[in-house]
This record gives structure tokens, sequence and C-alpha cells, in this order.
């Protein structure tokens, strides 16, 4: 995508998330087919839904699993469904409230080892690193034993920027002046991830110095 850069926006409807989320589909489409399952009728969540642009991009091309698109924010819901609709998606179900500073919402989705993968998108740069602990959790719930979370975005490895556009995206985003926007370190999932029975599986480089990590049950 040529188009330039809208303003830093953070809200999952506004300019800027679709540019981005325009940006990053295509190589995060490429991981899934690498790594989704074969198998028919498994059912795969996303955390953190937003417009729902990437699970509507996503899911015509695994017709053979269902989809689950859930969000803090139930005001998403209505865009979501209607990308579903308009999209003729038949295989993304209606959108569930997952909060993950929320552990009263964290089983929403399903009974314990209903899904065989969990993908989060761009969601830590603009959120509390303390949500890694809600999601370890649910994932730790959700997922069958060979299931695994796919979490994308940058992020800082062992307290370093991987490159200086890293640390520049991280300057922007602190200049906002709000407390939890910046990059996270890779350390602080792997950590939360542990207290949940959870490890970091496979780092996979990205486009744009972005990351793929992959987590599944010790």
């Amino acid at each position: 995508m040529n188009q330039e850069m809208p303003p830093l926006d953070p809200h999952p409807l506004s300019e800027y998330v679709a540019w981005a989320g325009g940006r990053n589909r295509e190589p995060i489409l490429g991981v899934l087919k690498d790594k989704l399952p074969q198998d028919p009728a498994e059912r795969v969540l996303e955390m953190a839904s937003g417009s729902g642009m990437h699970i509507n991009y996503f899911a015509p091309h695994f017709e053979h699993l269902h989809f689950h698109p859930t969000d803090r924010d139930t005001e998403v819901f209505d865009n979501i469904k209607n990308l579903t609709s308009q999209q003729g998606n038949n295989n993304i179900a209606d959108p569930v409230h997952l909060d993950l500073t929320d552990p009263e919402t964290w089983f929403n989705p399903g009974p314990e080892k209903s899904f065989a993968v969990i993908f989060c998108i761009n969601i830590f740069q603009v959120a509390p690193v303390s949500i890694a602990d809600g999601m370890m959790k649910c994932a730790a719930h959700l997922l069958k034993d060979d299931g695994f979370l796919l979490i994308y975005g940058p992020f800082r490895v062992e307290g370093e920027f991987s490159t200086g556009s890293n640390k520049e995206f991280h300057d922007t985003l602190s200049s906002a002046g709000v407390p939890e926007w910046g990059l996270k370190d890779i350390a602080d999932l792997k950590k939360a991830a542990a207290e949940h029975g959870m490890e970091l599986k496979e780092k996979i480089d990205m486009p744009s110095n972005n990351f793929s990590l992959i987590f599944g049950k010790i």
C-alpha cells in the first residue's frame, strides 16, 4: 500500500487502523496458511477484533474452519457483522464480548479446550502490558492441548529495539502522553505465559520490523 499514513489513532474504526491493517494482512495471512489446522470444523478465535477487517479477510481462505471474533468494545460489533454479511463469510460467528482487563469476561468465548488457534493483531503497542496476563490465562483455558496463540505486532526484544524505525515508532507513541502507549517487551509476554503454563514456541520475523509470536502450552 502506498497510501500516506493517517494521523495516529488507535480507535478500531479509525483511518489509521484501517491503513495499518491493509499493510499487514497479507504477511499475516501467509503465516496463517502455514500454521492453521487442515482438519475441518476446527475453531479459531480472534482477540481484539476491532472493525473485523482481519477476520473477514482471513476467513474466506479457510472455509473448512470456523472463526470467532471478540472485542472489549461492543460498539464495534455491528461493523464486524456488517462486514461479515457484505462479504458473505458464512464461517464467521457473531462477535462475543471479551475484555482482557475484566476476568469475568475471559471465558465468554467458549468452554475449556474448545479452540485450535487464537490470534491477536496489533494490540500491545496501545494497550497495557498487564493484559498479557488475561490473554495467557484465556489461551491456557480455551486452547486445545496442541493449539497455539499467535500475537502479531512490533516489540522490543530483551529491552532492545530491533531497528531504529521501531525506536522511532515507540517515541511517536510515547509522545502522545498516554501511559500504556509504546512497544512492549517480548520478555514480559514470556513471563506472563509461564505463569499460566504457556511458552513461546516460535518467533517469526515479519515485514516492517514486526514479529509473529507463537505461544503454546508447556
